[in-house]
């Protein structure tokens, strides 16, 4: 089993930075191939960011290219969302994700994770 949680969430202006980290308990971080998702009111759950166990392979979806960084910590069993150059569409509850069963998962897809954070809440004012 592991616990994730999540901080880092507020209120920024447009343009403004945040950076979100999620902190995992309860397995081996090392083994984890961790994401970030993110869910507006009214629509589905989307992929954000992912970071393979081993550090070397990181995803984005196409709209955050260029302005988020995921990077990960082993020795602290985190992992970080730098967001900059925010934007009222990205405004969200962002849900980090774990999963360490499956070789090789599709890490854009939801379904390849097996655990969950409770979210942090990013609003980005206009």
């Amino acid at each position: 089993q592991v616990q994730l949680v999540e901080s880092g969430g507020g209120l920024v202006q447009t343009g403004g930075s945040l950076r979100l980290s999620c902190a995992a308990s309860g397995r081996t971080y090392a083994t984890l191939d961790m994401g970030w998702f993110r869910q507006a009111p009214g629509k589905e759950r989307e992929f954000v960011a992912a970071i393979r166990w081993n550090g070397f392979s990181t995803y984005y979806a196409d709209f955050v290219k260029g302005r988020f960084t995921i990077s990960r910590d082993n020795a602290k069993s985190t992992v970080h969302l730098q967001m900059n150059s925010l934007k009222p569409e990205d405004t969200a509850s962002y849900y980090c994700a774990a999963q360490g069963d499956k070789y090789q998962a599709d890490l854009r897809s939801p379904h390849s994770y097996d655990y969950w954070g409770q979210g942090t809440q990013v609003t980005v004012s206009s």
